[in-house]
C-alpha cells in the first residue's frame, strides 16, 4: 500500500513528463482497441451477410462439386429424394442448380454462372420472389455489380447460351426482372439467377440440384449422397483474411506501443539516476531493497493505469460515435465481403485483453531499470554516487 501511495505521489509530482508518457501510452491503448474493434465489426458483418445471402446454416454439396473448379460443375448434380423434397416444402432446405453459361450483352460475350433457385425460398435474402408469377418464365435477377459490368437494366433482354446434360447447345433471350444490391461479391459477380424449375427444364435435369442450403430450422443429420459443409468450412478463406489483417495491424500497434514503453523506460532510468539520495533514504529508514524496487516498478506501471483512465475519457465517446454512425468505405468493390459502412464491435474480451497487455508491458518495462536499485550501496546512494 505504501508503494502504491508513493508511486502515485511521485508520478503526479513529476507533472508534464508524466502526462506526456501517459498521453502516448493512452493513444496506443485506444488505437489497439479501435483497430481490433473495426476488424471484429467487419468480421461479424461479413459473416452475417455471407450466411444470409449465400451459405445459410451450412450447405450440402454433391460429392463431385468443387467451388474452385468450374470443370466439376457439369457432373455435379443429383436427384432430390422424397425426404429432401419434404424438407424443401417445410422451408428447411433450398436447392440450387448450377451450370456455366455465356451471355451476349450489347453484342459482347461474357461467361457467367447460371443458378436456378426456388422463387418461394425464404432461407436466403436473395429476392427470388421476383421470379414468381412473371409474365415471361425466362426471367432472371442479377446483382448490382453484374448489372454495372454488363450494362443491363430491369426490363432488358439478354441472349443466354448454355449446354444441357447431353452437351447440346441451346440459347434464348432472358429478361432481367430485378437488380438487387448485395455486399457479398460471390453472390453478385458473374452470377445470374433464374427459377429452379426453368433451369431444370433447360438442362433436362428434372428434380435435380447441385447443392442444398440449410435453413436455421434444419436440425436433421446427414443426407445420403450429399456432403455437408458447415459455416466454418465455407468461411475458411475469409477467416484467413481476417487473421492476416489482424497480424498486419499487430505490427503497427506494436511499434506504437514500443515507442510509448520506451518513453517510460527512459523516464525510469532518469528517475533512478536523479533520485539516488531518495533511494538511499528509503533503505536507511528500514525498507528492503525489494520494497524500493517495488515502489519504482509500481510507479512505472501506474503510467498504464493513468493511460487507461485518460484513454477511456476520450476513447469511450469516440467509440460510441463510430458505433452509431459507422466507418464509411464508400462503395468498395475489392472482391471481398465488405459493407459500405462498417460498425465496429468492441467485445469485453477485447477491452480486458488490451488493458492487461498495456499494464503488463508497462510494469515489465518499469521493472527492468529498477533492478539496479538492488545492487546499490545505501551509503553511496545517500551521497548521490553512482556504482
Amino acid at each position: 500500500m505504501i508503494a502504491i501511495k508513493l508511486a502515485f505521489r511521485n508520478l503526479l509530482g513529476a507533472g508534464l513528463r508524466t502526462w506526456l508518457n501517459v498521453s502516448v501510452l493512452s493513444f496506443a491503448f485506444v488505437l489497439i482497441i479501435f483497430y481490433n474493434g473495426m476488424i471484429d465489426g467487419w468480421n461479424r458483418q461479413a459473416r452475417n451477410d455471407t450466411r444470409d445471402w449465400e451459405i445459410g446454416q451450412g450447405q450440402f454439396w454433391h460429392p463431385d462439386y468443387d467451388r474452385y473448379d468450374p470443370y466439376t460443375i457439369k457432373e455435379s448434380h443429383s436427384q432430390l429424394s422424397d425426404e429432401i423434397n419434404i424438407l424443401i416444402k417445410e422451408n428447411k432446405l433450398t436447392p440450387i442448380l448450377i451450370t456455366q453459361a455465356t451471355i451476349y450483352p450489347q453484342g459482347r460475350m461474357q461467361g457467367i454462372i447460371l443458378k436456378g433457385i426456388d422463387p418461394k425460398q425464404k432461407i436466403l435474402k436473395l429476392p427470388s420472389s421476383y421470379l414468381e408469377n412473371v409474365q415471361d418464365e425466362y426471367s432472371a435477377i442479377i446483382g448490382k455489380r453484374m448489372a454495372e459490368s454488363t450494362k443491363l437494366k430491369v426490363g432488358d433482354n439478354v441472349l443466354v447460351r448454355w449446354r444441357d446434360k447431353n452437351g447440346t447447345f441451346d440459347a434464348r433471350d432472358i429478361k432481367i426482372a430485378a437488380i438487387f444490391n448485395c455486399d457479398v461479391p460471390s453472390v453478385d459477380n458473374g452470377q445470374m439467377y433464374i427459377s429452379l424449375n426453368v433451369l431444370q427444364k433447360m438442362m433436362n435435369l428434372e428434380n435435380e440440384a447441385t447443392l442444398l442450403v440449410a435453413g436455421k430450422d434444419y436440425s436433421g443429420g446427414k443426407l445420403e449422397n450429399w456432403e455437408f459443409k458447415n459455416q466454418e468450412f465455407l468461411l475458411e478463406d475469409f477467416n484467413k483474411l481476417i487473421q492476416a489483417k489482424k497480424a498486419g495491424g499487430v505490427i503497427i500497434q506494436g511499434l506504437l506501443l514500443i515507442i510509448a514503453l520506451l518513453a517510460i523506460f527512459d523516464t525510469q532510468v532518469l528517475s533512478i539516476f536523479r533520485r539516488q539520495k531518495e533511494i538511499g533514504t528509503y533503505i536507511a529508514l528500514g525498507m528492503t531493497r525489494l520494497q524500493v524496487v517495488g515502489i519504482f516498478t509500481v510507479e512505472g506501471g501506474a503510467h498504464s493505469i493513468l493511460a487507461a483512465l485518460l484513454g477511456a475519457a476520450y476513447g469511450i465517446p469516440l467509440f460510441m460515435y463510430f458505433n452509431t454512425v459507422g466507418i464509411s468505405f464508400g462503395a468498395p468493390d475489392m472482391g471481398l465481403t465488405i459493407a459500405k459502412t462498417i460498425y465496429p464491435y468492441y467485445s469485453i474480451k477485447l477491452i480486458i485483453t488490451s488493458i492487461i497487455l498495456v499494464v503488463l508491458s508497462a510494469t515489465i518495462v518499469s521493472y527492468l531499470p529498477a533492478r539496479k536499485i538492488s545492487k546499490m550501496n545505501p551509503t553511496d546512494a545517500l551521497r548521490g554516487k553512482l556504482q
